[in-house]
């Protein structure tokens, strides 16, 4: 039996890689998930160990006090954990995709958010993102006042919010988003418990109300024009989905083992034979186009071109994962339309996938407007 984690995994005396230290508290979130997900509790508990064993800080470079993992190593820490519990990947997952565009800036453009970084580290300070919700668009208003401007609004799909620190949001003054980090303490905010959902019970997802609450001018960190591609967004878009993604290619590695395990003896059937063809199928196109969203995120070019690239390959997985998804229940048979069966759960967690931004024509659309010659707002070039 492995030692308990009792501090971070890079100091701790097991010194476990950072794979093996997320298969063993795996095991507990495994065993958790089915609660969290029949009474629509955030994964408190998780969330806890993950804190104690650095997993918020995996990423942060190691000059910096953190646990020094690659980009790749984090979306593999986030497909592994969704493997376990989706809920649970997915929140982390809300955390990890703004911490690690910190990092990007950091490293690729010497940018001064190694304040931030270092907090992650040494105080397991957890991020909360709205931009999902929000997009390009933004939401809320931003009320001019003196030495800085009132927040207010309702933030949708707060993953994590109950364990968060510091929410990384947006607001309009005017024609123009300005975003900023407001820490979950700050008077006039307050979480309104709406997360009652088909999947993903356990992320915790609340809605997050901000009532005039007060941002300085110094707390300002990105201003850009309302409904309108930005330079921030090229780079949120190649950091964050295919981190995001990972966990959705965790789930689907989970269903389709339960799927083939449920199978049984109906195995040696032609007509099961060629459910799970259709399932295998589905998995390993989604896989791929997971597989190549990664490696474009690693490459770390971003703009248009990467934007619309990860855009396409996520609608490419998605729809692979949903037609996975469905062929998994049929390979599975019967047993799995029970709630007592795992794969029902992983079943309906799979469908938040189809939730985050671009969803389908706004991709399309993305997609034609790049392929016809004109820039990501659909202006000529």
């Amino acid at each position: 039996m492995n030692a308990p984690i009792t501090d971070k995994y890079w100091r701790n005396s097991a010194r476990l890689p950072l794979s093996e230290l997320v298969q063993t508290l795996g095991i507990g979130f495994a065993h958790r998930a089915a609660d969290y997900d029949s009474r629509d509790r955030f994964a408190a508990e998780n969330f806890a160990e993950m804190k104690v064993a650095g997993l918020l800080a995996a990423g942060v470079p190691a000059e910096l006090g953190g646990g020094g993992a690659s980009y790749v190593e984090v979306a593999d820490m986030l497909r592994s954990l969704g493997r376990h519990c989706g809920g649970t990947a997915l929140a982390l997952a809300m955390h990890t995709h703004p911490l690690m565009a910190a990092v990007w800036r950091w490293q690729t453009e010497k940018a001064p958010v190694d304040g931030l970084l270092k907090r992650v580290a040494a105080e397991d300070l957890m991020l909360l993102s709205t931009g999902g919700n929000d997009w390009l668009n933004g939401s809320g208003t931003a009320e001019k006042t003196e030495g800085g401007y009132l927040f207010s609004g309702r933030k949708r799909f707060v993953s994590g919010c109950e364990a968060g620190d510091l929410l990384m949001t947006m607001a309009l003054d005017g024609d123009t988003v300005l975003h900023a980090g407001i820490p979950m303490k700050s008077e006039g905010v307050r979480i309104e418990p709406t997360w009652q959902t088909l999947g993903m019970r356990a992320s915790g997802s609340h809605d997050v109300i901000l009532d005039r609450v007060l941002v300085p001018d110094a707390a300002i960190a990105v201003r850009r024009p309302a409904g309108q591609w930005h330079p921030f967004f090229h780079l949120v878009t190649m950091i964050a989905f295919p981190l995001i993604y990972s966990v959705y290619r965790g789930v689907a590695e989970s269903l389709r083992e339960e799927a083939l395990a449920l199978a049984g003896r109906r195995r040696t059937e032609g007509d099961t034979q060629l459910l799970a063809g259709r399932m295998e199928t589905a998995f390993a196109a989604a896989a791929a186009a997971h597989g190549q969203m990664v490696a474009c995120a690693a490459a770390g070019k971003p703009g248009e071109a990467t934007s619309a690239q990860i855009m396409t390959l996520k609608r490419v997985m998605t729809d692979n994962l949903l037609t996975m998804a469905g062929a998994a229940l049929d390979v599975a048979g019967g047993s799995a339309f029970y709630r007592t069966s795992r794969a029902e759960r992983l079943f309906r967690d799979l469908q938040a996938a189809r939730y985050h931004p671009f969803t389908a024509l706004p991709q399309e659309r993305l997609a034609g407007r790049l392929a016809l010659g004109l820039d990501a707002d659909g202006k000529a070039a």
